[in-house]
C-alpha cells in the first residue's frame, strides 16, 4: 500500500529552514484532514512567532483551539512578556500535568523550548526524551548539546537517522552536533549547510550556520560576506547580530553598532548578558584602583 502523501512537506520544510515568510505565504492547502489543519496551523503560528509578531498570535488563538495550538499561544505569551515569564510557566506546567493533555507532542515541545530558555535542562529533558516526533528529538539533540553532552547528543541524533536519514531535521541536527565536536567535524557541518543552500532558497539560518562554519575555520571574510547577506534578510535577527559581533572582533573591525543593535532588540541575548557582566566587572576594577 502506497503512503499518503505528505501534504505539509514543503511547510514543514520551510519552517525548519527558517523560511518562515514563506511558510506563512504556502499555508493555504486544500484537502487537509482536521489532524493536518491543526498541524498546518500550528506551524504557521510558530513561524509568526519567529517573526516577532507574538501580539498576533496571542489575538488569534481563542480558548477554544486544540490543545496544540493553545501551547503555541504559551510560547508567544513567554516570549512576548519577558519581565512575567511566572504565570505563562505555571499555567504550561498545570497543563503538563493534566493526564488528558499532558503528552501531547505539541505541548511538549514547547514546554522543551520554554525551560531550555529557562536554561532549565533537566526540566526540560522531563518532556522531551520520550521523543515521539522528530522535532522532539532534534529538540532533545539541542538541549544535549547545550548541556555539553555530545556524547547523549550522538545517541539522539542516531535515532534520528533510523528513523529518516535525509529528513531536513536530522542533517540540521547532524550539522550542530559537528559544529559542537569541532575539529575535522567542522567541514562536515559547512557541506550539510552548502548541501542546504544549493537546494533551497537562502534563509537567515542557512547563512548563519555556513558563517559559523567558516568562523570555526579562520575565514573570517567569507564568514562577514555571510552574515551580511542575513542582516540583508532580517536586520534585527539576534544570531546574525551576534555573530557579525564576534566575526567583527575577528577582523578587527568595530562591533559597537551590530552590539548596540542586539541590547535594543534582544536585551536577554546571552552576548548582550556577557558583555554588560564583563562591563560591570572592568568598572568595578576602575573603581577598586581609582
Amino acid at each position: 500500500m502506497a503512503a499518503a502523501p505528505d501534504h505539509l512537506f514543503n511547510l514543514r520544510n520551510n519552517f525548519y529552514l527558517g523560511s518562515y515568510q514563506a511558510a506563512i505565504n504556502n499555508s493555504d492547502l486544500p484537502n487537509l484532514s482536521p489532524d493536518d489543519a491543526v498541524e498546518r496551523d500550528c506551524l504557521v503560528y510558530r513561524s509568526y512567532i519567529a517573526l516577532g509578531s507574538y501580539q498576533l498570535v496571542i489575538n488569534e488563538i481563542d480558548s477554544a483551539a486544540a490543545t496544540p495550538l493553545q501551547a503555541v499561544k504559551l510560547l508567544a505569551l513567554y516570549l512576548s512578556n519577558p519581565h512575567d515569564k511566572e504565570s505563562t510557566i505555571s499555567s504550561l506546567k498545570e497543563w503538563l500535568a493534566d493526564p488528558a493533555i499532558g503528552n501531547n507532542a505539541i505541548l511538549r515541545l514547547i514546554a522543551g523550548i520554554v525551560f531550555m530558555h529557562e536554561e532549565d535542562y533537566n526540566e526540560a529533558l522531563k518532556h522531551t526524551n520520550a521523543g515521539g516526533t522528530m522535532e522532539l528529538h532534534a529538540l532533545n539533540v539541542q538541549i544535549f548539546i547545550k548541556m555539553h553532552r555530545s556524547d547523549y547528543a550522538e545517541r539522539q541524533l542516531r535515532v534520528m537517522q533510523q528513523i529518516d536519514e535525509d529528513h531536513t531535521l536530522t542533517q540540521l541536527a547532524n550539522a550542530w552536533l559537528n559544529l559542537a565536536v569541532g575539529g575535522s567535524k567542522i567541514q562536515e557541518a559547512y557541506l550539510i549547510f552548502q548541501d542546504f543552500s544549493e537546494k533551497y532558497p537562502m534563509t537567515g539560518l542557512i547563512l548563519n550556520g555556513k558563517a559559523v562554519c567558516c568562523m570555526h575555520m579562520g575565514n573570517f571574510d567569507e564568514a562577514e560576506t555571510l552574515l551580511l547577506e542575513a542582516l540583508n534578510k532580517d536586520a534585527k535577527d539576534p544570531e546574525t547580530l551576534a555573530n557579525l559581533v564576534v566575526c567583527s572582533l575577528h577582523l578587527g573591525k568595530s562591533s559597537s553598532r551590530y552590539l548596540s543593535q542586539l541590547k535594543l532588540t534582544h536585551p536577554e541575548h546571552i552576548l548582550v548578558k556577557r558583555a554588560s557582566s564583563a562591563e560591570d566587572s572592568f568598572e568595578r576594577a576602575v573603581q577598586s584602583v581609582a
